[in-house]
């Protein structure tokens, strides 16, 4: 199972990639085939990746999507993501790998907030 893990600062300071660098460390069990992080600003993303679905690095995270610019850590997995995919094809968005952690970012930028309610799984994201 993924490991995910983050900092969100609230006092107008950048996000500690040191801390996320440690707390990524304590989860690397979770996830030996990939890690990675990801820093902006107050936000800083932390990810230790077990490749299930997509095995390619295109799925690896935190993943960025380049149209919208949005950042997602995901650890789970979502059963209904090859016929999400499908609608938001249909709907135009593109994709760049073939795992469900893409599919939930092109949700949210399709249905914002609401997109929880048509991922069928278990999971958590931010």
């Amino acid at each position: 199972m993924c490991g995910i893990c983050g900092e969100l600062r609230f006092d107008g300071a950048q996000a500690d990639l040191g801390a996320v660098a440690r707390m990524r460390a304590a989860l690397a069990d979770r996830g030996p085939d990939h890690q990675g992080q990801w820093q902006g600003g107050a936000v800083a993303f932390g990810h230790t990746r077990l490749s299930i679905i997509d095995l390619s690095p295109a799925s690896d995270q935190p993943m960025v999507d380049a149209d919208t610019g949005c950042v997602l850590v995901f650890n789970g997995v979502i059963y209904n993501y090859r016929a999400l995919r499908a609608e938001l094809a249909a709907l135009g968005h593109r994709f760049a790998s073939d795992g469900d952690t893409e599919v939930i970012l092109k949700a949210y930028a399709q249905w914002g907030q609401a997109c929880v309610e048509h991922l069928d799984g278990m999971f958590a994201f931010a």
